[in-house]
C-alpha cells in the first residue's frame, strides 16, 4: 500500500485528507509540524509528501514551507512533493516547482484534481524507479562487456544484446536482420569485440555499394590481369580477415556465382582468387546482415537456399527504432552531445515521429538541429521533421484504444494485469494511455 505523508498544522485538514485518500486505498500519515514529519520519514517508507506552506498561527508568507521544501529535497531528492498553498503564495510555489516540486494544489482544493495530481505523481515516481532498476539490471548484465558505444534503454535492445553476447564466443555464422539505418553494424561490432577473435582483423564489406562485376574480386581477391583494369594482385576481404571476422552487409546483393563461392568457403574454408587456380585456406567467422527478406529472394531464385542455411545458423532480429521508442530520447541526447537541450515540444515530436529512416534519420535530425537552432534550446522547427498527422501515429498504433480500454476493464483497472494481458510492459501501457488520453484508473 502506498504511503502519503501530509504535513499541515491544521488537524481538521489532516483528518479530511486521511479520509479522502483512505477511500482510494492509500495509507496516510500526518505531521502537524516539520519535526514530526522528519520523525515519520525516519520511521517508515513514504511514497509522496503533501506539504502545506505554513506551520504556525499567523504565518501567511510561506517562508516556513519554502525552507522545509529545500531541506526535504536535499535529503530525499527522488521523493515527490506536492505543495498546498493559498493564492497569495503562488509566485513562491512557482519558484519551488521550478526547483523540483512535483506540483501544487490551491486551498481549498478540489478532491478530484487532488487525487489526479497525486496519482500522476506516484505514477511518474514508479516509472522513474522502473527506469532506474532497468539501468541497474543493464549495468549488471553487461558488466565487463564491450558494447562498442551502443546507446539504448529499451527492453528489446537489452534482450537482443544479451543474446548477442551469448553468441559472441561461438564460431557460428550470424545473420543480422532489420531495416536500413537501425544499427545492424553496431550489433556486428559487439559480436566481434566480445569474441575470442577480438584482437584479430574485423573486415567490413557493404555489398550494396559494390558493382556486381567487382564483388567476387572484392571478397576473394584477384590476380593481375584477371579482369580489365586489374594491374596488380588484389588481396580479397576473406584473406584480409583471416583469423578474425568478416561482416557482409546487405548480403542479399551478392551475385549467384559469388554465392556459390561463398558457400564453398563456409563449407570447406577454401577458395581461389579470381584468375588463379591456387586453392587457399582461410579461417573466418562470417557475420552477415540484410534488410530484405531472403526467403522471398530464395523463392524468386535470387538467393541460394543452401547458402541461406549456412549464413543463418543464428539470426539476430534488430527492431526498427519506432518499435523501441524507449531508445529515442537516450539516442537523441547522445547525438546532441550536451551542446543544446530539447524543448518539451521537440521531445514530444521525436517520440511521436515514426522514423522511417531509423537511428540514422534520428542522428541526421539532431545534427541538423544543432546547426540550425539559434539558441541553446532546440524547438520543433529546428528538427526539420514533418508535423503532420501521419507523423503522430508511430508504433503506438499497434495496440488500439479499444483493446486498451477492454484490457483495463477486464483487469479491474490494475495496470500490471492489463499490461500482462496485452503482452507489453507497464511503462509501455502508460505510454499508450498517455498517447490516447486515457486517464489512470
Amino acid at each position: 500500500m502506498l504511503n502519503i505523508l501530509v504535513i499541515d498544522d491544521n488537524p481538521a485538514i489532516c483528518q479530511a485528507l486521511q479520509t479522502l485518500f483512505a477511500l482510494q486505498g492509500y495509507q496516510v500519515s500526518c505531521a502537524t509540524e516539520p519535526a514530526q514529519a522528519w520523525q515519520l520519514l525516519a520511521e517508515q517508507p513514504i511514497d509522496l509528501i503533501l506539504q502545506d506552506m505554513n506551520f504556525s498561527a499567523g504565518e501567511m508568507q510561506g517562508t516556513q514551507g519554502k525552507t522545509l521544501f529545500y531541506q526535504l529535497r536535499e535529503q530525499y531528492p527522488a521523493l515527490p512533493i506536492v505543495l498546498m498553498t493559498a493564492w497569495t503564495q503562488l509566485d513562491m510555489v512557482v519558484e519551488l516547482v521550478k526547483a523540483g516540486a512535483t506540483d501544487y494544489i490551491a486551498k481549498p482544493w478540489d478532491d478530484q484534481r487532488l487525487l489526479l495530481t497525486v496519482a500522476n505523481a506516484l505514477k511518474l515516481k514508479q516509472l522513474t524507479e522502473q527506469q532506474q532498476r532497468r539501468e541497474h539490471e543493464q549495468q549488471a548484465a553487461f558488466a565487463g562487456k564491450d558494447l562498442c558505444g551502443l546507446v539504448f534503454a529499451s527492453s528489446q535492445m537489452q534482450q537482443l544484446l544479451q543474446m548477442t553476447l551469448q553468441l559472441a564466443p561461438a564460431n557460428a555464422a550470424v545473420l543480422i536482420t532489420g531495416p536500413n539505418g537501425a544499427g545492424k553494424e553496431g550489433i556486428a561490432n559487439v559480436l566481434h569485440a566480445n569474441s575470442p577473435r577480438q584482437t584479430k582483423p574485423f573486415i567490413k564489406v557493404n555489398m550494396g555499394a559494390l558493382p556486381a562485376d567487382l564483388m567476387e574480386a572484392e571478397l576473394f581477391g584477384a590476380e593481375a590481369g584477371a579482369y580489365s583494369g586489374a594491374n596488380k594482385t588484389r588481396i580479397g576481404r576473406f584473406e584480409a580477415a583471416d583469423g578474425g571476422s568478416l561482416f557482409l552487409d546487405e548480403i542479399g546483393n551478392l551475385s549467384l556465382s559469388g554465392q556459390a563461392k561463398l558457400l564453398r568457403v563456409l563449407q570447406t574454408g577454401e577458395y581461389e582468387r579470381l584468375g588463379s587456380s591456387t586453392t587457399r585456406r582461410v579461417d573466418v567467422r562470417l557475420i552477415s546482415a540484410t534488410n530484405t527478406d531472403l526467403t522471398t529472394a530464395i523463392a524468386q531464385g535470387a538467393f541460394r537456399q543452401d547458402l541461406y542455411y549456412r549464413v543463418n545458423v543464428v539470426q539476430l532480429a534488430l527492431p526498427a527504432l519506432a518499435e523501441r521508442p524507449d531508445d529515442i530520447m537516450p539516442l537523441a541526447r547522445y547525438f546532441l552531445g550536451g551542446q543544446k537541450s530539447l524543448t518539451k515540444d521537440a521531445e514530444q515530436l521525436l517520440l511521436n515521429y515514426h522514423w522511417p529512416g531509423n537511428v540514422r534519420e534520428l542522428q541526421n535530425a539532431c545534427q541538423r538541429a544543432l546547426l540550425l537552432s539559434k539558441s541553446n534550446d532546440i524547438h520543433e522547427a529546428d528538427l526539420g521533421l514533418p508535423m503532420s498527422a501521419t507523423a503522430g501515429k508511430r508504433v503506438l498504433d499497434d495496440i488500439d484504444r479499444e483493446r486498451i480500454d477492454q484490457a483495463l476493464l477486464q483487469a479491474g483497472g490494475v495496470i500490471s494485469r492489463a499490461a500482462k494481458q496485452l503482452g507489453i510492459s507497464r511503462q509501455a501501457l502508460y505510454r499508450r494511455m498517455e498517447f490516447y488520453g486515457i486517464e489512470t484508473p
